[in-house]
């Protein structure tokens, strides 16, 4: 098995019971493609965006990632991803629901990652 579907294999069990929050794996890099530089957390796409959104990330070096959805009051909305990752580049899906699977209403939302020491924060709108 290469490492691409290992890793794959690895998260789609993990994930396998959180529904609504898919973890594409784009970390494990051929030879002719540079790791990433830095940690960073891209604008996701689409924005605005109905019913769902990538969110992309990048991580240096091994890290505990941490990427969880805020509504404008600072409320956790739901927490798409905690665990430890190698470095590289990662997209994670998000449908526009709660920690309960509820839809939440049109509007606008945060995006925070923890890696670390270091947070970033985006702004999103959902509409519905």
């Amino acid at each position: 098995m290469s490492a691409a579907n290992e890793v794959g294999a690895k998260l789609e069990a993990e994930y396998s019971g959180n529904a609504g929050v898919t973890i594409l794996v784009t970390g494990v890099h051929p030879p002719d493609r540079v790791a990433p530089r830095t940690f960073a957390l891209h604008q996701n796409y689409p924005n605005p965006f109905n019913p769902t959104t990538e969110i992309e990330f990048s991580v240096l070096r091994v890290a505990r990632v941490e990427l969880a959805v805020f509504d404008v009051l600072g409320r956790k909305i739901r927490t798409l991803t905690a665990r430890r990752y190698a470095a590289g580049t990662y997209r994670v899906k998000w449908d526009g629901r709660d920690e309960a699977a509820r839809p939440v209403p049109s509007g606008v939302y945060f995006y925070r990652m923890k890696a670390g020491t270091r947070i970033w924060t985006r702004k999103m709108v959902l509409m519905r």
